[in-house]
């Protein structure tokens, strides 16, 4: 199936949106920008952090980051890599991407405390890329002591 130029910008455009998509999400969520973090997902988004619970449109979304991390802006940081995408249509893609954990030690230094992935539904909402559906995985729960 041969793609027009247009057709293979528009292509690459789409997942550079989305890879930001992903930077925006690590970076709000550090920063304590609960408001701007929510607004990432489309207006029936939904989250899913396993044991830490669900929540379903931005307001909710928004609603239990406050109260999840509200107390915890800038005691950790996540760096979030290796994006995987696949577009479903022109407005519909999955992806699954990893995310880790950074914590501050006690004697001051960097302390991963968790990994895991994310996976996806993303969705185009109103001429933007948006999380419609995100669960969250850990694949190495979080460290038991902080030396």
């Amino acid at each position: 199936m041969s793609h027009t130029l247009e057709q293979r910008l528009q292509r690459v455009e789409d997942i550079l949106e989305i890879q930001q998509l992903f930077i925006d999400y690590g970076c709000f969520l550090d920063a304590g920008l609960f408001d701007d973090y929510a607004a990432l997902f489309a207006r029936d988004g939904e989250i899913q952090l396993g044991p830490l619970g669900v929540a379903k449109g931005p307001q909710a979304i928004c609603a239990m980051m406050t109260k999840m991390l509200g107390d915890q802006v800038g005691k950790s940081y996540h760096i979030i890599s290796s994006p995987r995408i696949t577009f479903d249509t022109d407005d519909r893609a999955t992806s699954e991407v990893m995310w880790t954990v950074i914590d501050r030690s006690e004697k001051d230094r960097p302390l991963v405390t968790m990994m895991g992935r994310h996976r996806d539904q993303l969705v185009r909402e109103e001429g933007r890329w948006r999380f419609h559906k995100r669960r969250g995985y850990v694949d190495i729960p979080a460290a038991v002591s902080k030396t």
